[in-house]
């Protein structure tokens, strides 16, 4: 039987879209399931402030009457006016292993971004940088994180044989917590205080840090400026992350660094593992799923994953960065911690990846951006 393609236009039909990966990755152990709450927020053209300057459609692949695929459509015009580049973006791809199956998917998002003018479509990514990118090509026998997506191996194989091709690789380590701190990072830390001002926040309640939670956003808008397909930002998207996340992050493991006016000069940002607790929660948090997130946050969770971090661009290259991971280090220590997962970073950013040598650390994750020119 022919695949059949349907676009996304019901509420019904968004939910078949977003639970589509839960039937795919059932019981799969390295599989995390998103939070669906979260799903429907960035979905929805009425909930994600995105939309004021991206486009988007959603389709649904069935086969043999059976729902066998999905694929997001995205155009984002801030990325087009900032990068010169008339690309779209696909994103929230799943498919069963089935070639014709992904043909359909992919040569129906291609037929729309020709229509709407684009040159090209790269991803997978989404909206904004806050959002779900890359394409899991090497790790498949890892856990996966919240922040990041985990797929099968075929699915690489697939994309390949439509003829799209790398456009750039991210790369994820594993890092062992030490015993105590490497002596070469703690003496750069101290150097690094003295020669630049800055100081570490003592924050010791969530509450502490919500007066620079719009400071930490302009920061991370201003260094991340340079990377690859990244749109800065908007007043609407930063109050709807301030408020989405700042009640849940911990102060043990958000890291904020002061100039001498007590301006925010750089920040990280981690959190216990959720992976566990996502798996067993099945990505709701009610009636119960909240018990294992909660669980989870706790300060008895040996791994940790570090989500978000960023230097103003005038301080990088000057030890900041070191300085923050050192201090999260001494948190991860205190905890008794084992791990941390650093999820994604350019393979190209060698910068971020020399804070490893310092510790005992693995890479054993590489996903990868997609494009197809025409």
């Amino acid at each position: 039987m022919a695949v059949i393609i349907k676009e996304v236009v019901t509420k019904k039909e968004l939910k078949q879209f977003i639970e589509f990966p839960f039937s795919l990755y059932q019981n799969h152990p390295c599989w995390i399931p998103p939070l669906l709450m979260d799903e429907y927020e960035t979905l929805r053209a009425d909930k994600n402030p995105a939309f004021e300057y991206c486009r988007a459609k959603y389709w649904l692949a069935f086969k043999d009457g059976k729902l066998a695929g999905r694929i997001a459509g995205i155009i984002s015009q801030r990325y087009i006016e900032k990068w010169g580049n008339q690309y779209a973006r696909f994103g929230w791809v799943d498919f069963i292993d089935d070639a014709e199956v992904v043909k359909a998917l992919f040569a129906n998002v291609e037929k729309w971004a020709r229509e709407q003018g684009m040159a090209g479509i790269h991803g997978p990514l989404g909206f904004t940088d806050m959002d779900h990118e890359g394409m899991l090509v090497d790790g498949f026998n890892e856990l996966g994180t919240l922040a990041a997506i985990y797929n099968h191996p075929y699915y690489p194989k697939q994309l390949e044989m439509l003829g799209y091709a790398k456009d750039v690789d991210w790369v994820e380590f594993e890092v062992k917590v030490p015993d105590q701190i490497p002596e070469k990072a703690d003496r750069i830390a101290k150097i690094v205080m003295q020669k630049t001002g800055v100081k570490v926040l003592e924050a010791r309640k969530a509450k502490d840090l919500l007066p620079y939670a719009h400071e930490m956003f302009e920061v991370l808008n201003a260094a991340f400026a340079p990377i690859y397909a990244f749109v800065p930002l908007n007043e609407k998207q930063i109050a709807m992350y301030i408020k989405q996340y700042f009640s849940f992050i911990l102060p043990d493991y958000t890291k904020i660094l002061l100039d001498s006016n007590n301006k925010v000069a750089g920040f990280v940002i981690g959190m216990p593992s959720l992976s566990k607790a996502l798996q067993k929660s099945k990505g709701r948090l009610f009636p119960f799923g909240f018990i294992h997130i909660l669980r989870a946050i706790s300060k008895k969770n040996k791994q940790i994953d570090l989500y978000l971090g960023a230097i103003r661009p005038d301080l990088q290259g000057r030890g900041a960065d070191a300085l923050l991971m050192t201090e999260m280090c001494r948190s991860a220590m205190k905890n008794g911690v084992v791990s941390a997962e650093t999820n994604i970073e350019l393979e190209e950013n060698v910068k971020v990846q020399s804070h490893w040598k310092y510790f005992e650390s693995r890479q054993h994750k590489r996903r990868r951006c997609y494009i197809k020119k025409w």
